[in-house]
Order: structure tokens, then C-alpha cells, then sequence
């Protein structure tokens, strides 16, 4: 799924000055970013063990760094964004079982589920979706270097990394040695020290397995990215990106056996996002595909059964776009918290957007998806002159980069937007615009310029790209919806024309309770819902 390429890159010379903070977990600080190639950089976010239909929980991660580098292409980077697919794990091998399928079978169905869910949520920015299974020879190699470093040891076809020979071990997730737990079971007899972890398993019967030094068996999950990491990205690259959940043990075991095996650090930012719950606790969709986190509770737990699975009949229902905004009006190292309420306030807040669009287009003529913004951060700067909406909208900018710059805060930078809607709205209704006025006149030529600037900052967050589809709702809804409203508005009129006005009055109050806000003008009383 390349939607990147070299032809489409922001050049060098784009205006590469910001500068961009990021917090790196393993450091625990916001640090200036400062790219070990720069212009390029290149980013790797652990993606889905595909055993069964993506759920929302899988679609934070990649809407974030999907984001990440939208804004980082957009400061003049070139960026390369690789997510990879576990296809060949327990989970797999016990879905291939049950379903009485290959596991390749189990794995193309659920990844082409993850691809489509991802496309509806805008994701298009990912360079490389590398698959386990594809890197069967880069993994046995990197195995064989650290077994010949001294880093790793055979014992009856398995294979452990030495926790104790990694001096650094533990530095990320902030654990001690003894701290640490591995793998138990069978494999727990075979190793030198409990936190050791497999590199390599040994193949039992009736499952899918590979040839290697060792006999044959199946890589262990944390191998598979050091190995997929490497070959796309090299020895060391600029951020490494997945959820709370992920920091142990499988990013602590990917930075130790990376950095072992390449004698260099394997990643210079580490970038965590919170995890997504159902509830002030438990995540969606349960642990992650592998291990408990850390401080993971059972309570409110969504498990697929209840509603985590089944991804496309939520967006069904609810709209890409309305998804990725709830996504990204959190700050990606907060707790999202998930709820049909959370997302019925998203699409409430987009309707408030929805509406200025159709405003924005009655009156300058133009779309405002088909408006041409700038591209990137320099060519988008601009001197507002004397003009007061230019002015303000120029404010705007400046702090939606501002909260961008520090640590990719699309949650401040979303404020902002809703900043920029209200002083739209008011300078149309200050200067009375409406579809008939004079295309020409000044007013309208800053309602145009103010639009193109919102339309450079919104693409750069990946909504409004194109009109946003209804949702399978929303057209008899509406239509209802909009009856009832106009039929109270009539009886409004008529209490306040026999001067009734305390009916009055409490049909626009309770209207108001509701989110309904009636907007009395000489033409009469129009309606919107309450942002």
C-alpha cells in the first residue's frame, strides 16, 4: 500500500526550520527532533497480527502516525512509513484450527478487512506493509548474528535471546533485570534466566513451520520487526511508534536484540500513544495480541463479542471521517476513551464545519474541497496586511503550528480550528455575505483566502480531503429532524405574535438543551445544531 513516492515528496528546500519537539519515551523528555538523515526519515509502526476483522483499537496508531507524517512532509521532510502484518503467530495457528483453513487464507482475508478500514479512515500514507512471512530468510540470518555475538543460545530447536548479556536491557520500560518475566511453560525449563525471550520455536506437530539452522519452527513475535525494521529502514532509523501496551516486553525486546545484533541503537525516538479504553479502564479490544499491559484492568473491557470487532459496520454507521476526527482530537500519548457518546460528539462538532463549507461555497462560488492550499509550511505563509480576518486567521495558523510543533498535539491544534469556525461565521454574519453577493468584492476575496488557509491546516490532519458521505442514518434522520424543528419554530412565531413570549422562550430553551440553536435573522428563523 505505497501511497508515497519520490515523485510526490516535499522537497528539501520546502522549509525544513520548525522546530518540531517530540517526546521520546525512552529518555522520558520532549526532545528538538533532529532527523539522522535529514531531509529523510523513516518511521515503523508495529501493525496488526491478523487472525481476525480489525477493531477501532487497531486504527489508533495508524491515524496517528499517518498524521505524523502528513505534518512532517509538510515542515519539508521526506518520510518513509512502514507498518508491518504478523501473519504467522498462536493466534493464527488456533484460528487456522477452528476454521479448518490455512493460516495464508485466515491472513489475506483479515488483512484486506484492516486495508479497507484503514482506507475509509483516510490512512494513505503508509510506504511499506512488509509480512512476516514474506522475511523468513532476513530472520533466520539476524537469529544467526546474534547467536555468533554471543547474545543468543540453542537449546532442542529453540532459540532465546540472553537477556543479561544487553547491559541497556530494561532502559526503555524503566525495569530492572529481575523485574522482568518470559515466556513460561515448556520453553520456561530451557532458559538460562526467566527473562529470556525466544528468537526462535521449536515446530510442533501439525504446525506451520520453516526450515533453519535450528531444525524447523517459527520465528518468535518480537524477531519479526527487528527483522522487517531493518531491512526496509537499516541498523538505526528516527522513530519507532506503537501503543503503551507495546513498551514491554515487545519494543524493550526489539530495541535490545536490534541494537545487539547491529552494535548501534535501533531507534533514536521512541513515540508511545495511549491506549484506547472502554471506560476510565480496559482497552479495546482486550490485551494486546500477545501480552497484558502493565497496568491493564479487566473492568470495562471491550472485548469483540461486545463490540470492539466489526469495524466496517462502524464506520457504517458513523463515517470514516467522524472516527478519524474522535481519533485525533485527543493528543496521542492520552487515554482515548470510547463510546457511542464520544462519537456522536465528533460527528456533531464536523456538522459544524459541514455547514460553513455550504455557507462558504454559497457565497465565494467555490467548494471549499476544491480549493487549492499550499503544500507545505513555507509556501502556506502569508502577510495578512490590514486585513482583520486575514489577521485573526493568521493568529489561527500560527497556533495550530504551534501545537503541531510540540509533540504532534492535534488536540490543540483541532481547538484552534473550532477557533478559526467561529470567527468565520461571525465575519459573515457581520458583513451580512450571502449567496448574493458580489462575488468580487473584497469581503468575499478574504472569505476565499481565510478558506484556503483552514483547507492547508485540515488537510494536513487528514480531514475535509473530499465531502464527507452520509452516514447510513442521517438522510431520514435528518429529513425527520428537520420537520420537527421547523414545526416548533412555527409555534414559536406564533406564541411570540400573540405575545406569548414565555412559550417562546421555553421552545427555544429546551431546543437549546437538546443542541438545537435557533438563529433569528431578517429572512426569518433558521436552526443549526449547537457546536
Amino acid at each position: 500500500m505505497s501511497t508515497a513516492t519520490a515523485s510526490s515528496s516535499v522537497s528539501a528546500n520546502a522549509g525544513i526550520k520548525a522546530p518540531i519537539r517530540i517526546y521520546n519515551t525512552l529518555s522520558k523528555t520532549k526532545e528538538v527532533f533532529q532527523p539522522l538523515h535529514s531531509p529523510k526519515v523513516g518511521i515503523y509502526l508495529c501493525g496488526p497480527t491478523v487472525y481476525a476483522e480489525s477493531h477501532i483499537g487497531h486504527m489508533v496508531g495508524p491515524v496517528i502516525f499517518d498524521t505524523v507524517k502528513r505534518y512532517l512532509r509538510y515542515c519539508g521532510y521526506e518520510v518513509s512509513l512502514v507498518i508491518n502484518i504478523t501473519d504467522v503467530d498462536d493466534k493464527l495457528i488456533a484460528k487456522s484450527r477452528e476454521r479448518g483453513i490455512p493460516i495464508s487464507q485466515i491472513a489475506c482475508e483479515m488483512t484486506a478487512d484492516y486495508l479497507s478500514n484503514l482506507k475509509e479512515l483516510g490512512v494513505n500514507q503508509i510506504d511499506h506493509l512488509p509480512r512476516a512471512t514474506d522475511h523468513m530468510p532476513q530472520i533466520i540470518h539476524f537469529i544467526e548474528t546474534l547467536i555468533e555475538k554471543g547474545y543468543a543460545y540453542e537449546v532442542d530447536g529453540d532459540v532465546f535471546f540472553d537477556v543479561i548479556k544487553d547491559p541497556n536491557y530494561g532502559q526503555l520500560s524503566n525495569r530492572s533485570i529481575d523485574a522482568q518475566q518470559g515466556e513460561g511453560g515448556e520453553a520456561a525449563a530451557k532458559k538460562k534466566s526467566s527473562g529470556d525471550f525466544a528468537l526462535w520455536k521449536n515446530a510442533r506437530a501439525g504446525e506451520i513451520a520453516w526450515e533453519s539452522p535450528w531444525g524447523q519452527g517459527r520465528p518468535g513475535w518480537h524477531i519479526e520487526c527487528s527483522a522487517m525494521s531493518h531491512e526496509i529502514l537499516g541498523d538505526t532509523f528516527d522513530i519507532h511508534g506503537g501503543g503503551l501496551d507495546l513498551m514491554f516486553p515487545h519494543h524493550e525486546n526489539e530495541r535490545a536484540q536490534s541494537s545487539c545484533c547491529h552494535g548501534a541503537p535501533m531507534v533514536k525516538y521512541w513515540m508511545h500513544n495511549g491506549l484506547m479504553r472502554a471506560g476510565e479502564k480496559g482497552k479495546v479490544g482486550g490485551k494486546s495480541d500477545r501480552e497484558a499491559s502493565v497496568d491493564e484492568a479487566g473492568e470495562g473491557k471491550i472485548s469483540r463479542s461486545k463490540g470492539a470487532g466489526g469495524l466496517a459496520e462502524l464506520i457504517r454507521r458513523h463515517t470514516g471521517e467522524r472516527i478519524r476526527f474522535f481519533l485525533l482530537r485527543t493528543h496521542y500519548r492520552s487515554t482515548i476513551v470510547y463510546g457511542e457518546d464520544g462519537l456522536q460528539e465528533a460527528g456533531t462538532s464536523l456538522e459544524a464545519f459541514y455547514r460553513f463549507f455550504e455557507r462558504f461555497t454559497e457565497i465565494t462560488g467555490e467548494s471549499f474541497y476544491d480549493l487549492q492550499p499550499a503544500k507545505n509550511r513555507v509556501d502556506g505563509e502569508f502577510d495578512p496586511k490590514k486585513d482583520s480576518l486575514l489577521i485573526d486567521i493568521h493568529g489561527v495558523r500560527e497556533r495550530f503550528l504551534a501545537a503541531m510543533d510540540d509533540d504532534f498535539n492535534t488536540g490543540a491544534a483541532i481547538s484552534t480550528l473550532f477557533d478559526s469556525l467561529r470567527l468565520l461565521n461571525r465575519f459573515i454574519d457581520e458583513k451580512k455575505l450571502n449567496a448574493n453577493s458580489d462575488k468580487q468584492c473584497p469581503e468575499v476575496a478574504s472569505l476565499a483566502k481565510a478558506g484556503t488557509v483552514i483547507r492547508e491546516l485540515t488537510s494536513v490532519l487528514g480531514i475535509f480531503v473530499k465531502a464527507a458521505p452520509k452516514t447510513s442514518d442521517d438522510d431520514g434522520d435528518a429529513a425527520l429532524l428537520d420537520e420537527v424543528v421547523q414545526l416548533l419554530i412555527h409555534l414559536r412565531k406564533e406564541a411570540r405574535e400573540r405575545k406569548d413570549y414565555a412559550t417562546g422562550d421555553a421552545i427555544r430553551d429546551r431546543l437549546s438543551a437538546l443542541g438545537i440553536a435557533l438563529l433569528d435573522k431578517k429572512e426569518g428563523t433558521a436552526w443549526e445544531r449547537s457546536s
